[in-house]
């Protein structure tokens, strides 16, 4: 490909509206262009990119007995009424509605499609299992779309089910698409983690995430290295503190404490640390107010407070619906005397004499102590993960690192099989549930992921699998005949040895050359100038590299392949 002929229109500027370095690279590399908030058009260098990644995919999902489909966007309402999700899943649903006022959704995922095309399909334990996938964009209404493809209302992703007999088949088949995700993310050369994760709206009972790691990922993962226990910090396991000695319950104590709102208000203000504290969160979750207490140092984990009270709908309860209630507003509230239920971390249990609301404005109580001063509705695990906590597993000390979320994989059960009907006789001619897996892959996701994995002050370093071209030749002066023909005799050498080249043969100045080669990221540059072509050589740069090398023209084709070969 010539670059005077390969549309891929670069920016010296960083957008203003690009907030990640993935968006500003995207962007200003001519691989992607902004149609309106939260969708982008991808441009040829863009595309091939997409096209590297679904090829890898797709031959991981052949090879773990997937069988490609193609299903609809648009989804009739009816199925979602009958999987019960219509009216519960959100405001990210784009619902339409056709000239006869029949409604549909443009499918944010496609679990009741595919577990209505099995069922009218399916009838006999003989048909089971089946792996049936797709790759096509999907669509979300996100409230507030951001950093580029990394949170956008139309993305292309990798959705495989799984349909088997019953739990020891779901078995199998999860842990195929497990093994998949992982050859897939290794062959992608990207550096990731598996982590036990959340299943939200999608449902399910058990679930993994695949993260790839960078520092400005939106996720924060716990690990440990000792056992090799990993989890988003969502679905981290925070153990229960071990016995200790304990001392004397002191009086209780009610102290004025005008103006002191914050734990660190009271911190300044007692004097007493933030673990000698508690603090109490009031929620609304569906049509209950409840609260969470966790020791004053802690952040409550909304994920794991939702999944124990089994409700749709938490958020943050009203100030006011909390006053007329209390009569005391956010700041000054504690489990003691509260009346709504209480829901208690286990670190709380441990303390003894510690200081919450009184449930009246600038008042607190002191040497408060479980079980005299008041009874919880549960003692459950309510806080995130932090590093240094205690690996679940093991018992060694946790880290932290920070990833993005680029596949999620899902057992279902009967879930969906139960809501919609999805059965099959087995051998005895009864009926029986059709137990479902979902896997999902963001490719645009992935795409993005990379270049926060993989870049430098210059642009974005492609994972050469993934890059849109291998190599790029750049002769210093396209106008230099000479230049020119060692320029196109190794374009036909590389070429012919199964390489994707760029010849830059633009009439530009060597340093805009050179500076677009690395903004876009190709791995190899062979640059052509009027020294090295004295001797008889070429100069031989990786992109990941400062250095470069001078190369023997003949060996040059030898040596690029090399560098791919072995990189790969």
């Amino acid at each position: 490909m010539k670059a005077s002929e390969l549309f891929f229109p670069t920016l010296r500027e960083v957008p203003t509206e690009a907030e990640i370095v993935s968006h500003q690279l995207l962007l200003r590399a001519g691989f992607i262009r902004k149609t309106t908030a939260g969708v982008y058009t991808y441009l040829p260098l863009g595309y091939r990119v997409i096209r590297k990644i679904m090829q890898i995919v797709r031959e991981e999902m052949d090879r773990a007995g997937g069988q490609e489909i193609l299903m609809p966007i648009i989804q009739p309402k009816e199925l979602w009424e009958q999987s019960g999700r219509w009216a519960v899943y959100g405001d990210e649903m784009f619902r339409v509605k056709d000239r006869h006022d029949h409604y549909f959704a443009l499918g944010p995922t496609h679990e009741e499609i595919i577990t209505s095309l099995v069922n009218d399909d399916v009838h006999s334990y003989r048909d089971l299992p089946l792996l049936l996938y797709q790759m096509q964009n999907k669509y979300r209404d996100e409230i507030r779309p951001r950093f580029g493809l990394m949170r956008g209302r139309e993305f292309i992703m990798k959705d495989l089910y799984s349909f088997d007999l019953d739990e020891a088949g779901i078995d199998v088949s999860y842990r195929k698409m497990y093994e998949a995700y992982r050859r897939i993310y290794e062959r992608l050369n990207l550096k990731f983690r598996v982590v036990e994760a959340d299943s939200g709206a999608i449902g399910g009972n058990e679930s993994h995430e695949f993260m790839v790691l960078a520092e400005n990922g939106e996720c924060l993962i716990v690990y440990c290295d000792n056992c090799h226990y990993a989890a988003n910090v969502e679905k981290a396991e925070c153990t229960a503190p071990d016995a200790t000695a304990q001392s004397e319950a002191m009086a209780l104590e009610k102290i004025h404490t005008p103006g002191q709102r914050t734990i660190k208000d009271l911190v300044d203000f007692l004097g007493m640390t933030e673990q000698k504290q508690v603090k109490t969160l009031l929620y609304q979750a569906d049509d209950e107010i409840v609260a969470a207490v966790v020791r004053g140092d802690r952040e409550l984990n909304e994920i794991k407070f939702k999944n124990i009270l089994n409700c749709t709908d938490l958020s943050m309860a009203d100030e006011a619906a909390v006053r007329a209630q209390c009569g005391a507003g956010f700041g000054s509230l504690g489990p003691v005397g509260l009346n709504f239920k209480v829901y208690v971390d286990y670190e709380v249990v441990a303390m003894q004499n510690f200081v919450c609301g009184a449930n009246e404005d600038d008042y607190h109580y002191r040497n408060v102590n479980m079980e005299r001063d008041f009874v919880p509705e549960a003692i459950c695990d309510l806080r995130c993960a932090v590093a240094g906590d205690k690996c679940p597993s093991c018992g060694e000390p946790l880290k932290t690192a920070r990833g993005i979320e680029v596949g999620h994989i899902f057992k279902l059960g009967t879930k969906y099989s139960d809501a919609m009907h999805a059965v099959y006789l087995d051998q005895n001619g009864k009926e029986q549930l059709v137990v479902m897996g979902c896997y999902g892959i963001g490719i645009s996701r992935t795409m993005a992921a990379a270049v926060e994995q993989n870049f430098d002050e210059n642009g974005i370093i492609w994972p050469i699998p993934i890059a849109p071209y291998q190599v790029i030749i750049v002769p210093v002066n396209a106008n230099r005949p000479e230049q020119m023909e060692a320029a196109a005799k190794l374009y036909q050498e590389l070429s012919s040895r199964g390489m994707e080249v760029i010849v830059d043969d633009r009439d530009e100045r060597a340093g805009v050359k050179f500076k677009d080669a690395d903004l876009i990221g190709i791995p190899v540059r062979i640059t052509i100038g009027p020294r090295s072509l004295q001797e008889n050589k070429a100069e031989v740069k990786k992109r990941w590299e400062k250095q470069s090398s001078l190369v023997d023209l003949e060996a040059v084709t030898d040596a690029v392949i090399s560098i791919i070969k072995g990189s790969n």
